[in-house]
């Protein structure tokens, strides 16, 4: 899975936040788009970053589990 399907699959706030940080945004701004205080943004990416590292890919592994049910 790319990291914009991961970034699909999370909650909206968090993808919200990521993408922002990704697109260059700095703690600011990323504060004033999701409605919080800067001193909030550093610990909401890392949530949202352990969420995208939480995202397992779907491939043959995951087909496999398909098949046995």
């Amino acid at each position: 899975m790319d990291r914009g399907a991961a970034l699909d699959r999370l909650p909206l706030f968090y993808a919200v936040a990521v993408r922002l940080r990704d697109a260059g945004a700095g703690t600011e701004l990323i504060a004033a788009g999701l409605g919080v205080e800067p001193e909030a943004v550093p610990a909401l990416l890392e949530v949202a970053e352990s969420k995208l590292a939480s995202l397992e890919p779907v491939g043959q592994e995951d087909m496999r589990w398909m098949q046995l049910r």
